[in-house]
């Protein structure tokens, strides 16, 4: 006989505190003293709220010491709460505080930086550097991406109003249902053309009957449609077909899909395809296919320009990425004899960026394509004192590599969410460097690298900056000294 599921509580009447991780907003809620127990605090998670609201919390889950609720009822709307700009927010998760006006999330994201470092870092800290605020803080974007679905996620008032609605979609997925997908008419984070694409290639693909992709069943033509453009003019449309058991007249409809997005929007300058039978929507270990134009975009950059293909790693708010890689060159304190290691090099940027300032550099990637894309960034740009290398950076960056190419002088380190590998960091302590430039984008995990760090070096200095307004997300770069130079 299953045992039945405790009713979880409701609290009326709460006053919204603080802003919290993940961008949710967080109350405490006394508990009175009850079954022997002393009076407590339970500290409560909820979404789209903001300090000062009032509301009524249904609670949801509840662990041993927090809880997560959701607002049932508005009694008092806080006096710092912004209108959002989209219609999508409260459903898409992309955008959560939109709700938030810009400067107050700016200082949430200053404060996430600090209380992240000091408390899983648990090294010495210099006083921060105000936050940079993002130059744009919508359009600001060059690259998303959008999942097709042959079935759609329907909100709650959607599906209380009993209408019947398409089942096919183009748009996000949504959290806590992965083979949902929920219906995008406008995103305010990419130039308004990028809405004009999706929507003509959703309709398009709804009126000549092309399959849209189940994600339980693996089958359905269209699956995702990633588009990306740049701060020189041109557009990259890279649509991603399943091909799978695919008749002949299915991949006609595929074919007519890309010569509709080719003859109706010519800004398009790179028209890829992919055909994906995989699991997921990935595509790094997949052929491209150039149906029309080139297979790249460029990026500029100060007197630079940047090739950016499919696969390729680029920073998606270009006029900010101006700014965090010119803090890093900054804190790179270049003089022109320097050798730098440029770890996670992508296409080359930072390198490529930081080179008129360095007697060296050298650039390691995983992504062999984006290596490649490195040194045509060189070449293009007339520059000839960098090398690049692709490999997973624990095997590549050795006693060995460094042996043979040089002991760094200064590292630039810019790795993904996760971090670096324990072993990354233990040769970097080897190799000694004078300076390290460390570029995060989850200062959460670059906490827990400047502990281990922290043996050799010290941090001389901090500056946030937000490359992704109205989102928690925050990059943050730290300059590191060896201690023995002090």
């Amino acid at each position: 006989m299953s045992r039945k599921k405790k009713e979880l509580p409701i609290f009326e009447d709460v006053t919204i505190t603080d802003i919290a991780a993940e961008g949710k907003s967080m109350v405490r809620i006394p508990i009175p003293a009850h079954d022997g127990l002393p009076e407590s605090q339970l500290v409560v998670f909820v979404p789209f709220c903001v300090p000062g609201d009032v509301v009524d919390l249904q609670v949801r889950r509840k662990k041993h010491s927090y809880a997560e609720a959701e607002v049932i009822r508005f009694k008092q709307y806080s006096k710092v709460r912004a209108t959002p700009m989209c219609r999508h927010f409260g459903v898409c998760g992309g955008c959560k505080w939109q709700n938030l006006p810009y400067e107050e999330q700016l200082k949430a994201k200053q404060k996430q930086v600090f209380d992240l470092l000091s408390r899983i870092g648990k090294v010495e800290l210099p006083e921060f550097n105000p936050i940079l605020g993002s130059v744009k803080t919508r359009d600001y974007r060059n690259k998303l991406d959008f999942g097709a679905s042959n079935r759609r996620y329907l909100t709650r008032e959607e599906i209380a109003s009993g209408k019947d609605y398409p089942r096919d979609a183009l748009g996000f997925h949504i959290t806590g249902a992965f083979d949902k997908i929920l219906p995008i008419e406008e995103c305010c984070l990419m130039d308004s053309l990028h809405n004009e694409i999706r929507n003509a290639i959703r309709d398009f693909a709804i009126e000549r009957g092309i399959s849209f992709f189940d994600l339980r069943e693996q089958v359905g033509v269209l699956r995702d449609v990633m588009i990306r453009n740049s701060n020189t003019g041109e557009w990259m449309v890279l649509v991603q077909f399943c091909f799978k058991d695919a008749t002949d007249a299915e991949r006609q409809q595929a074919a007519e899909l890309l010569e509709f997005v080719a003859g109706r929007f010519p800004q398009v300058t790179s028209l890829l395809w992919v055909d994906n039978q995989k699991c997921n929507d990935t595509f790094g270990d997949l052929p491209v296919n150039v149906y029309r134009g080139n297979d790249h975009i460029f990026e500029a950059m100060e007197d630079l320009r940047f090739k950016v293909g499919p696969k390729s790693f680029y920073q998606t708010n270009t006029e900010q990425a101006y700014h965090l890689y010119s803090v890093a060159r900054s804190f790179a304190r270049l003089t022109g004899d320097e050798l730098v290691y440029d770890l996670y090099t992508g296409t080359g940027t930072i390198a490529n960026f930081v080179a008129k300032k360095a007697r060296k550099v050298i650039g390691i990637e995983y992504v062999p394509e984006a290596i490649e894309d490195a040194k045509v960034n060189s070449a293009i740009n007339h520059i000839e004192n960098t090398l690049f290398f692709a490999g997973d950076m624990k095997d590549l960056l050795t006693d060995e590599f460094i042996a043979r190419h040089g002991r760094p002088d200064v590292i630039i380190t810019d790795p993904p969410r996760a971090g670096m590998h324990p072993d990354v960091v233990q040769t970097i302590l080897r190799a000694a460097p004078r300076r390290i430039v460390y570029v995060s984008c989850n200062p959460a995990t670059q906490a827990r690298d400047l502990h281990d760090l922290d043996c050799q070096y010290c941090v001389e200095a901090v500056q946030p900056v937000d490359m992704f307004p109205h989102t928690p997300h925050v990059e943050n770069v730290v300059l590191l000294l060896r201690r023995s130079d002090k």
